[in-house]
């Protein structure tokens, strides 16, 4: 594909066939991610691939924490704490998840959240059905790959800045040979299920994960949401200053 047609065609995929992605296409895909700038060539970011038996643990296990979480929240302070001390429903990722956006940037989420759940067919006040659909990113949307994008803590901010990069060229790299991609904050809720299956080194911690796999032709795969003009993102210069 030509870059700009690989660039606008990417989308968020959020259903996937079951159809397996060979071992050798996610290895020449995180090899051509590889490709990506990292401040001063430290690459400071790992991946776990989970595929098969693995993939199917997680899926399993993520869902019923999510399930469990979820009920939690409808029950009484008193169930809640008993909840949270039973352990496995409290989230342990190694970053806090936002609870709370920012006024500024609030509008954006929402018109993106009305946008999705409106193709969905999810009305506002279908609670149900909004955790179902939530519910999805812990199946990976039925994606045959789920990729765990880890960052090293001694490089700070600048781990998650080579990490973005790194996955913005795995997410196009992905669209370019066909295949569909949702980078999702959602799977880093829980450290501890990952952790079980893979040996991560101490100093590297969970971003976020990556559902990938052959997309289904339906209206969800075809969602895009609406992007900043470049006036918008673009500052302003300060009147009356020096060039």
């Amino acid at each position: 594909m030509e870059f700009n047609d690989v660039l606008l065609s990417r989308r968020s995929i959020r259903a996937f066939a079951d159809a397996p992605v060979p071992a050798e296409q996610i290895e020449r895909l995180l090899a051509r991610a590889l490709e990506s700038p990292s401040w001063s060539n430290t690459q400071p970011y790992k991946v776990a691939v989970a595929t098969g038996a693995a993939l199917e643990g997680l899926r399993t296990e993520l869902t019923e924490r999510f399930q469990r979480a979820t009920t939690l929240q409808k029950a009484s302070l008193p169930n809640k704490l008993l909840g949270a001390l039973r352990g496995g429903v409290m989230p342990d990722g190694d970053f806090k998840p936002i609870l709370h956006y920012p006024e500024d940037l609030q509008p954006r989420r929402v018109a993106t959240g009305i946008g999705l759940y409106n193709m969905l067919g999810i009305g506002r006040q279908d609670r149900a059905a909004r955790d179902e659909q939530m519910a999805r990113n812990f199946r990976f949307f039925d994606a045959p790959v789920a990729l765990f994008v880890f960052i090293h803590e001694g490089l700070g901010i600048y781990s998650a800045l080579d990490a973005g990069i790194f996955l913005q060229s795995l997410m196009l790299a992905a669209t370019d040979e066909g295949l569909g991609s949702c980078a999702q904050g959602a799977l880093a809720l829980w450290r501890s299920p990952v952790a079980a299956r893979f040996e991560i080194p101490k100093q590297y911690k969970l971003l976020c994960g990556v559902s990938l796999g052959y997309p289904l032709d339906q209206p969800v795969n075809r969602f895009k949401p609406d992007r900043r003009s470049v006036a918008e993102i673009m500052l302003p210069p300060r009147s009356g200053g020096t060039s």
